[in-house]
């Protein structure tokens, strides 16, 4: 039956993804999403509604009803979690989101280069603001992990990014399983240079003395993980890794959006549009990064893997690497919600990474 339903699901997506890929990419990304919601209100008559999915993974305290989870920027503000949740995750990260809404950036600020399985965004952080999504999630009725994805306003000095990180945290955190600190973004002037030297370490040591704060006064303790870049020098990621570690980071999301143009897009449409680089051509580098924090931490410090999941087979490359869990986008828009089951049905390599400071409260 499980089966059955899959390929039902992967058919339906088959006949409507080329309606909606004729259509521009960010309208029908809105579209999608209230088409999901609209199907979502049919109940048990959902067409694409997914029994659990089980296939549980302790990480960073949390249990996980399985490892597979939504990348931020599908869904910024929270309007469509219950929505999402039905197609069979087992966390759903929301966000970025920031303390104040902001527009983004000018349209068209999304492309799609179909031919290498890839999206070019430079949306630049568009939505509602904190207060704003904090309602929604305060209504979600999703039984999984619920990350919400943080970070500065464009116009906020690199200097003062952390008041925005705090404001943020402050405000999510009642409603968070765990919070993802976005400094990694290509499309926020500046945000990149939170990577580094003492913007890194000012930043990090705010946040967990803020966290440390919160759990006292909230009673339970939610982890923070930072989202980092693909494009980092080696000994630039070593030092990050460094920091993470030293400040008592819970976990890393490794990897954001690349702007580097690899040889598979060269030449393609949108291939010189600015903006970050996902899907296809990101699996490899975002890997070899997943990789190369595990060597460098000793498997101490969590990673989720996010770039290039198209398949299986590739969130497997991700957990062989070091990943505990995966997070998928771009392998969400091209193969659809038929997706989701079959990475949750994989058997993945047991991961028993855990971060030593985190207290299980779900």
């Amino acid at each position: 039956m499980y089966r059955l339903r899959e390929s039902a699901i992967d058919v339906l997506y088959r006949i409507l993804r080329p309606v909606l890929f004729r259509l521009d990419p960010e309208a029908a990304h809105h579209l999608g999403l209230v088409a999901l919601r609209m199907a979502s209100r049919l109940g048990r008559l959902n067409p694409l509604r997914m029994p659990a999915l089980e296939n549980p993974r302790e990480v960073m305290g949390i249990l996980f009803p399985n490892p597979v989870g939504l990348a931020a920027g599908m869904d910024k503000n929270g309007d469509y979690v219950d929505a999402l949740a039905a197609l069979g995750f087992g966390f759903i990260e929301l966000g970025t989101v920031t303390p104040r809404p902001q527009p983004g950036n000018p349209r068209p600020r999304l492309f799609r280069l179909p031919q290498a399985g890839a999206l070019i965004n430079r949306m630049g952080f568009n939505n509602n603001g904190v207060d704003y999504l904090v309602e929604r999630a305060r209504r979600a009725h999703f039984r999984g992990v619920l990350g919400i994805n943080i970070g500065k306003n464009r116009l906020t000095p690199v200097e003062n990014a952390l008041d925005d990180y705090l404001e943020c945290l402050r405000k999510i955190y009642p409603y968070a399983g765990y919070a993802a600190v976005n400094i990694s973004s290509p499309n926020t002037p500046g945000l990149r240079d939170l990577q580094h030297g003492e913007n890194l370490d000012r930043l990090l040591a705010g946040l967990k003395s803020e966290q440390r704060q919160l759990e006292r006064r909230h009673g339970k303790y939610v982890p923070l993980a930072v989202k980092i870049a693909p494009d980092l020098e080696p000994d630039n990621l070593e030092a990050l890794a460094r920091s993470l570690r030293n400040h008592g980071m819970d976990a890393v999301i490794a990897t954001n959006t690349t702007s580097a143009r690899p040889d598979d897009v060269q030449g393609l449409p949108y291939a010189a549009e600015t903006g970050g680089l996902s899907g296809r051509p990101l699996a490899g580098p975002s890997t070899r990064v997943v990789a190369e924090l595990t060597r460098m931490t000793g498997g101490a410090l969590p990673i989720i893997g996010c770039g290039g999941i198209f398949s299986g087979e590739d969130a497997a490359d991700k957990m062989q690497a070091g990943a505990a869990l995966i997070q998928v986008y771009t392998g969400f828009i091209y193969r659809g919600p038929a997706l989701i089951p079959e990475l949750a049905a994989f058997q993945h390599p047991t991961s028993s990474v855990s971060a030593p400071s985190s207290k299980s409260f779900r």
